[in-house]
């Protein structure tokens, strides 16, 4: 397992630069790229290798904006570096616990990722021996670990030196690492290793990166090395080698980059987040391009790497995943219940290792990550082996460790999302797994006839998304008026009680208002002491079989002077006389009907977050891929 127990992970950024040209620039840009991943300091160390090699240290709490202000003051140069945005643990957020840091000759340098769990032990034998600290990071003992050995007589020198104190120091740590080390005494080298946190090598003509995240190098490279779990790299400006850090050699493919600059632009939207909400019709064709048959009236998904046999044999699903991919577990928990009759259950990621569930042959487990790297969600992978399950992946990011590690599984294909909050990944995870409800059903009994109307539905809904995205206008007024309020509902019932708790979490995630999600019918029995003429009620109700049921807990609400926000069918203008907003969807068959319901939720959030004036890409105290045991 590559996480133990009673740990925080943050995925922080990493990028360093080995090669020909000025490294702060790169840096810089590169840092920039990663700023979505959630952060509060950064830094950027260089080195001068001509005549007597020189360092130049740079750190600063805040934005990278910050950090590129001090280094226009006080310039770094050289063409080998390492850069940092840290997210705090051990500390708060100050230029001294800012990334890099420094062993106690000062010359060798370390950013890292991860956490040392029994750094406070090892801090202690360091101090003892004469080590003096400068922050209260756990980062800074790795580095200090690694000074050691490497000043220890009797080892060889130059890179070779280097990554023997690397591995030497890991061997003594327990916990998680993604690391980037260089040291004045190896100019024009770098040092790489990892263990539960990413880390990639970016592979360039005379030049070559290092970066917890192949978005941060996407635009200088297009082949990389995804490195595995106990991996060691050394990387010059001409050559590469990958070790293990228990000894030996390890292996490695050469991988292609499929990020790209438009990737990470705006496309002409003030945020990265908006313009992810309307790529969404785009994200749910990509994802079902090439796996629906009409023929067979069925889906193809060949990457689950299972025979018919098998899938017939299957008896029992279990959908693991951590928030917004927890959600998207509970819509599909729906779908396989409702189209293929199987018993279906969602687990969160990171309690599934911890519970002695009864687990056969005939389980089939999906863990579902954006990432392919949460840790919890591995975890959970990791464990359904363990038992002798099945475990397949659904996942964003191809060669992501989920993608490696899993039995097989499903890739969503919905591009890279740089807003923290999850909204494309969302529709994406809903659409690959209404494909496995799809193939599980026609495995079992569904008939082609269903099979094919379904497909035609599923067809048909990227043009009904932008319907519904082309009300934003109608959603920012909505949004506006209800701006102001301290806290929201968010209800809907069956398969729009997971969207709920989505409105919910997004509205949470990026405006701060605080939000919860509930079924409808649990309204009645406590929720409703809450709804007052301050309180907004957002109502999931579309043309269902539950429809009437919800009308009459939108009339409880109303009946308390609580104001109502409705999301329904088009036709459905009965509400109009009971709601103070309603916002209206295209007739769809309501086992797909999340789809559409989880676009004016997504709206409202990012418009109700940009009238309270919030930073939407990047949500205080979030980070884009974030365990917390």
């Amino acid at each position: 397992m590559a996480a133990a127990d009673g740990v925080v992970i943050i995925m922080c950024g990493i990028i360093a630069y080995v090669g020909g040209r000025e490294a702060a620039p790169l840096l810089l840009d590169g840092l920039r790229r990663l700023e979505y991943r959630g952060y509060d300091s950064a830094g950027i160390a260089t080195m001068e290798a001509a005549g007597r090699p020189r360092v130049h240290l740079r750190k600063a709490a805040g934005r990278v904006d910050n950090l590129a202000a001090l280094v226009q003051a006080q310039p770094a140069p050289g063409c080998h570096g390492i850069s940092h945005t840290r997210w705090a643990t051990h500390g708060p957020a100050t230029n001294g616990n800012a990334h890099p840091h420094t062993d106690r000759s000062g010359r060798l340098l370390l950013v890292h990722n991860g956490v040392i769990e029994n750094y406070q032990l090892l801090r202690d034998q360091l101090r003892a021996e004469g080590s003096e600290f400068t922050s209260d990071t756990d980062s800074e003992v790795l580095a200090h670990l690694i000074g050691r050995a490497y000043d220890r007589d009797g080892l060889p020198h130059g890179r070779e030196r280097l990554l023997h104190a690397v591995r030497d120091a890991l061997q003594q740590v327990r916990g998680t690492y993604g690391i980037a080390v260089m040291h004045l005494d190896v100019p024009g080298q770098l040092v790489g290793a990892r263990l539960g946190s990413p880390l990639v090598v970016g592979l360039g003509r005379g030049e070559q990166f290092l970066a917890s995240d192949v978005g941060a190098i996407g635009g200088h490279t297009r082949e990389v090395v995804y490195l595995n779990d106990h991996d060691l790299v050394a990387v010059a400006a001409g050559d590469f080698e990958v070790a293990s850090v228990r000894g030996g050699s390890a292996r490695f493919e050469i991988s292609q980059v499929e990020y790209t600059e438009q990737d990470a632009g705006k496309d002409g939207h003030p945020h990265h987040m908006l313009k992810e909400i309307f790529e969404q019709p785009a994200a749910i064709a990509n994802a079902m391009r090439g796996r629906l048959s009409h023929e067979e009236a069925t889906a193809v998904l060949g990457g689950l790497q299972m025979t018919p046999a098998e899938l017939r044999a299957v008896g029992r699903v279990i959908l693991t995943g951590c928030g917004s991919a927890c959600h998207a577990a509970m819509v599909g928990e729906h779908l396989v219940e409702s189209l293929a009759r199987l018993p279906a259950e969602v687990e969160f990621a990171s309690e599934f290792r911890y519970r002695n569930l009864p687990l056969d042959n005939g389980t089939l487990q999906f863990v579902i990550s954006q990432s392919g790297e949460t840790i919890d969600s591995l975890a959970a992978l990791r464990e359904g082996q363990r038992k002798g399950i099945r475990a397949l992946g659904v996942v964003n990011q191809v060669a992501s460790t989920i993608a490696r590690e899993s039995d097989g599984g499903i890739y969503m294909h919905a591009g890279p999302e740089i807003g923290v909050a999850a909204t494309k990944t969302f529709t994406s995870q809903v659409t690959v797994l209404t494909l496995v409800a799809l193939l599980l059903g026609r495995i079992h009994h569904l008939s082609s006839s269903e099979g094919l109307a379904l497909i035609r539905e599923l067809e048909a809904m990227p043009d009904r998304m932008r319907e519904v995205l082309a009300q934003a206008d109608h959603i920012r007024a909505i949004a506006r008026r209800h701006a102001g309020a301290a806290a929201m509902l968010f209800l809907g019932r069956q398969n729009h009680y997971p969207v709920a708790l989505e409105g919910a979490l997004k509205m949470k995630e990026i405006s701060y208002v605080y939000a919860s999600g509930h079924p409808s019918a649990e309204l009645k029995h406590g929720i409703i002491a809450l709804v007052n003429p301050d309180l907004p009620s957002v109502f999931i109700a579309p043309d269902d079989s539950v429809f009437d049921k919800n009308v009459s807990n939108m009339e409880e609400v109303r009946a308390r002077g609580g104001p109502l926000i409705a999301i329904t069918t088009r036709g459905r203008d009965e509400l109009e006389r009971l709601t103070d907003d309603v916002i209206y969807l295209p007739p769809c068959d309501p086992l797909l009907s999340p789809l559409l319901t989880v676009l004016p939720l997504q709206l409202l959030a990012y418009e109700v977050a940009v009238a309270r004036g919030c930073d939407v890409d990047k949500p205080r105290n979030l980070a884009k891929s974030v365990t917390v045991e």
